[in-house]
């Protein structure tokens, strides 16, 4: 059993052991984290306008990612002739902020002390949601860090400043990460249909240099026309699961018809991968009650392993 990986002498099957994310190691004493990549869960959906449920998503993508579990093997692409997520990635889940109910700020403030755990311990932070509010406390966490570009996969531009006094939901990520000044810009990839935010907001993001792509804008450029339009260097992801076509992400909250198919954003950030520096990632409203085949959370789980593995293949080289 030691050529696959299983050092304990264990199959250890997916639906087998506590499901952590990739059934990788705990670590809850953030103050001791020792890891290339920490896994924060974000529970929170105070911020959302629609269907609540997406506090549900960090558990549902964790078990979800229990199926891509393949120990210190790594996991063998054909296509790329290429091992992913061996064992000299060091993955740890640190567990879930802790959240207070109808308490935006509270919460978010430890959202934001964990991803500045994850940053103090030198691994890359990811960020399972939760509402795409929860963007907010992680891109504050980077204050004090090198300046980085900003890519969001969406299919909402979540540029609204402020309505009725809201200036912290899931509409305003987008804005609140242009207004720090270690965010060098955005690239924002999948808006489509009528948005929440309004004309007004879409020039407001364009005149802080936002470069704002449709779905079928970004297919008719093809993956190496985006990727020509990101800025090399440091990059920090954000991907919403609405901005993926319902057809194949039916559980989130505000689900927009016409979005990418798995391939056009697996293409996308490989070729990221491949050529920033990814500094952190956050994957936002899965809300698993809406997709009773758990196909969405499974999505979600595969698509941040599946980037990670890139990211870090493209480090080893």
């Amino acid at each position: 059993m030691a050529g696959h990986g299983y050092e304990s002498g264990r199959l250890d099957l997916p639906f087998v052991g506590i499901a952590t994310f990739g059934k990788r190691a705990v670590c809850t004493d953030w103050s001791a984290l020792a890891a290339d990549v920490a896994v924060l869960g974000a529970p929170f959906d105070a911020g959302t306008q629609y269907r609540s449920g997406a506090r549900f998503g960090p558990r549902a993508v964790r078990e979800a990612s229990t199926l891509f579990s393949f120990g210190h093997a790594g996991a063998y692409d054909h296509e790329d002739d290429a091992v992913y997520l061996g064992g000299d990635v060091r993955i740890v889940d640190m567990g879930d902020a802790d959240i207070v109910h109808t308490d935006t700020e509270a919460s978010h403030a430890n959202i934001e002390t964990g991803v500045r755990a994850a940053l103090a311990a030198g691994a890359l932070p990811v960020v399972i949601g939760g509402d795409h509010s929860v963007n907010i406390p992680c891109i504050r966490a980077f204050e004090g860090q090198e300046p980085f570009h900003l890519v969001q996969i969406d299919a909402h531009l979540d540029f609204v400043d402020e309505r009725h006094g809201v200036r912290h939901g899931h509409g305003n990520p987008m804005r609140r990460a242009a207004e720090r000044p270690w965010v060098t810009g955005l690239t924002q990839l999948g808006i489509r249909n009528v948005s929440s935010t309004a004309k007004e907001g879409y020039e407001d993001a364009r005149a802080r240099g936002s470069d704002i792509l449709s779905v079928r804008q970004v297919r008719k450029l093809g993956v190496e026309g985006v990727l020509a339009r990101i800025p090399a260097g440091r990059v920090y992801v954000t991907i919403d699961i609405d901005a993926f076509c319902p057809s194949i992400a039916p559980g989130t909250g505000t689900p927009s018809h016409g979005g990418f198919l798995y391939y056009e954003v697996l293409e996308i950030l490989q070729g990221i991968a491949g050529r920033c520096d990814v500094v952190g990632v956050d994957l936002v409203e899965v809300a698993p009650d809406y997709d009773p085949s758990g196909a969405t959370q499974i999505l979600a789980a595969q698509v941040l392993l599946n980037f990670l593995g890139f990211v870090f293949h493209a480090r080893s080289r």
